[in-house]
């Protein structure tokens, strides 16, 4: 292996070939720096600014370039570990590790290996952009390896000093022992291990009092060895020791336990705080009663700091500088943990109202200014009034109110976040308005959690939302449980289609001037095992909203024309056509034709017994492909109808230019027309004009929820062709269509 070498750059041109002390075989300097999966030129580079970085922190038995090719290893495996999906740290800990079973163990050597990622950042930033990743992202990542590594390096550290403290105290018992035979050597032996530890040691007896210290402990302390000897255990207390720790300590010198390990924080004679690992050990006399104790002590402040360092970086939003939701998350956790009788807690739970505009319009970079100039002065506002205010991501901050004194006291800080924002903002010479929606929760900390807590303040930001925006909203218990019950429909929906519990019923469509059963329209149920029947009123918007509307039109569509089918083949010249609603979803998906085409070939329906029931704003909002579709359905013979007409804003001269054959009229109008004469004239006059208009271009006209003898009457007087309601029968079983049919027949 040669001579060490105190770290540093590697020596240009140096292409030694070696195994290490691994059994692998090194190349080091040459083109082999591509030779593993991810590795990149700027590796190399990386390597000796790596080297460069740490020389003279550590004495490693290595050559220079054997060094660099180590180090060039190490930042591979990092390099790897931030690329592969899932992102996973604990490569990073090995190396942390690896370093620490090199020897890179000198002072500085992890302060400044983690302070090459700055350096480095722009290009690491422009890797994230070039691969389409976020550089924030990618940030959380090198923060999470540059962690993982400290850790590693860290635990590493920790157990080679556990093992020399072990050690340490195996000497110091042995060297007791040994006295009583060779008390002059083993004096000089326990003299030498207590002088020349690196570690710090102290000696006292039960009762408290310092009786000597090393070398390495007054360095700790910046006090000599007579001033530590002047001093009781007791006073080496710090505020921010716990009560367990001196409940250990007393269990100790009181000889209930041998030893006991922690971290503990002292003040050095020039009161600067010193970090320190802190092993106590209790020496027993020939009988077995305590007699000492032996401290030991490690400095890890430099190892605190860095962990301090890196929890503020894990903890804070790297943008705005607010806490981020890690931090937000630990915090609303507290409050709830040890709550006082009758605290309560607070939520504002705000998003800035179309920031994506200033994103799309304006760039990123001043959306990010945004961000910063919006977070800077809420959190001034919130922290004036002693809050915490968190960046949760995006554009989404939350305050939290601890030990609330009601509903009123965060609303009243609602209205102080609207009023903050209402002075614009001034952005690279943009003058940039920002209103916000807040979702408001206020609620006792008892009998629940925080979880459902922020659960309930990002439910109740949504209906701020989708209420109007630039409004607050207080959540609300009634609110959220129809919320709660409306997902819970909508996700046993495709399990409810699959099981079988939608239905199909029946209602005719019937002339008016014959009581003929001209149509019949299929009306989708819901059978639900727990809920009983479930109205169309409460699932089909939910079915539009997530898709299922598709696979449940079909069904519906097929059990409709299977059913018509078997009225066409008990009337082959009188059987009614059938009439499915068509979603304007199913009318968006590009293969309705063909699934049309082939419910009709497997139930063998004519295609002119089937019509399609749009709305009056389906109708009006089709364009290129839907429509066409539509027209497609339309040369195959199958009707289409608009349905709910007169509740829109259609336009019969556009209807004409459409592939429609029948108008249905809204039932608001049919419902004015239950008292015979004219009680109620404007109704009146509307239905005959939508009756005139239409048969003007051709199409006929049938009239929704006619419930009484009078309406009937009143559209058959006015021309009305046909009508639909429960006055000629409620939706039901198909076999009620049967049995009116037979009726007509025999009256025939």
């Amino acid at each position: 292996m040669g001579a060490g070498h105190s770290v540093g750059p590697g020596v240009p041109g140096d292409r030694h070939v070696r195994p290490d002390h691994r059994g692998e075989r090194r190349v080091n300097g040459g083109t082999d720096d591509a030779r593993a999966d991810g590795a990149r030129p700027s590796l190399s580079r990386f390597a000796r600014d790596w080297a460069r970085a740490v020389e003279g922190t550590s004495f490693v038995p290595l050559s220079g370039a054997e060094i660099e090719q180590y180090l060039r290893d190490q930042a591979l495996r990092l390099a790897q570990a931030l690329r592969t999906e899932p992102f996973d740290p604990a490569a990073a800990r090995e190396v942390g590790a690896s370093l620490v079973g090199e020897h890179f163990t000198g002072s500085g050597t992890l302060e400044r290996t983690l302070g090459l990622v700055g350096p480095w950042w722009p290009i690491l930033r422009r890797e994230a952009v070039s691969r389409g990743r976020d550089p924030d992202a990618y940030l959380e990542r090198i923060a999470g390896l540059m962690g993982a590594l400290a850790a590693g390096y860290a635990e590493a550290l920790r157990r080679r000093t556990l093992d020399e403290q072990e050690a340490i105290h195996a000497a110091v018992l042995v060297a007791r022992d040994s006295a009583e035979h060779a008390l002059h050597t083993s004096e000089a032996r326990f003299r030498a291990v207590f002088d020349q530890a690196a570690i710090g040691i102290g000696i006292g007896d039960v009762d408290g009092n310092v009786i000597d210290v090393n070398q390495a402990m007054t360095t700790m302390f910046a006090a000599s060895v007579e001033e530590m000897c002047k001093r009781q255990v007791r006073d080496f207390m710090h505020d921010g020791d716990t009560d367990h720790m001196w409940k250990l300590y007393d269990e100790l010198i009181s000889g209930e336990r041998d030893h006991f390990a922690l971290e503990k924080q002292f003040e050095k004679a020039d009161g600067e705080t010193l970090w320190t690992h802190l092993s106590l050990s209790l020496v027993r006399d020939s009988k077995g009663s305590p007699e000492y104790q032996v401290c030991m002590l490690e400095d890890v402040t430099d190892r605190h700091r860095l962990h301090t360092r890196l929890r503020h970086q894990a903890m804070h939003d790297q943008l705005t500088g607010l806490p981020n939701r890690a931090l937000f998350v630990e915090r609303l956790t507290a409050a709830f943990e040890h709550p006082g009788p009758g605290d309560r807690v607070g939520l504002c739970y705000l998003d800035l109202d179309g920031f994506k505009v200033v994103n799309d319009s304006l760039g990123h970079d001043v959306g990010d200014q945004l961000l910063v100039a919006v977070a800077r002065r809420l959190s001034r506002y919130a922290g004036q009034a002693g809050h915490l205010m968190a960046r949760m991501g995006g554009d989404e901050f939350v305050i939290l109110v601890e030990h609330s004194t009601g509903t009123g006291q965060v609303v009243a800080l609602a209205d102080g976040v609207f009023a903050a924002l209402r002075e614009p903002f001034r952005i690279r010479g943009h003058d940039l308005t920002v209103t916000a929606s807040i979702g408001i929760v206020e609620r006792p900390v008892a009998g629940t959690s925080p979880a459902d807590t922020l659960r309930a303040a990002d439910i109740t930001l949504y209906w701020a939302k989708s209420d109007g925006r630039g409004r607050w909203t207080v959540f609300d218990t009634d609110r959220n449980d129809r919320e709660v019950a409306r997902y819970t429909l909508s996700a046993e929906m495709p399990a409810a289609l699959h099981h079988g519990e939608f239905y199909v019923d029946y209602q005719p469509l019937v002339s008016l001037a014959d009581g003929g059963v001209l149509g019949v329209e299929a009306l989708v149920r819901w059978r639900h095992p727990r809920n009983g029947l479930v109205g169309p009123d409460r699932f089909i918007g939910l079915a539009e909203e997530t898709g299922l509307i598709v696979p449940l039109g079909m069904h519906v569509l097929e059990q409709a024309c299977r059913e018509a089918r078997r009225w066409q083949d008990l009337e082959p010249d009188g059987a009614p056509f059938i009439s499915v609603n068509l979603a304007e979803r199913q009318c968006r998906e590009p293969g309705l034709v063909r699934q049309v085409e082939r419910v009709l070939a497997e139930t063998g329906l004519d295609p002119g017994r089937l019509q399609f029931e749009l709305t009056e704003s389906q109708i009006m909002s089709t364009d290129g492909g839907p429509l066409e579709r539509l027209r497609e359905l339309a040369a195959m013979g199958i009707r289409i109808a608009i349905d709910d007409f007169g509740t829109g804003y259609s336009n019969l001269a556009y209807l004409r230019r459409l592939p429609v054959c029948e108008l249905k009229i809204a039932g608001s109008f049919v419902e004015g027309l239950r008292q015979p004469g004219d009680s109620d004239p404007v109704d009146g006059r509307i239905v005959a004009s939508l009756v005139e208009l239409a048969h003007a271009i051709g199409l006929t006209v049938t009239a929704e929820g006619i419930e009484t003898a009078v309406q009937a009457e009143r559209l058959r007087a006015i021309g009305c062709d046909a009508g639909q309601g429960w006055y000629f029968s409620r939706p039901g079983p198909p076999d009620r269509i049967e049995g009116m049919l037979a009726g007509v027949k025999e009256r025939s």
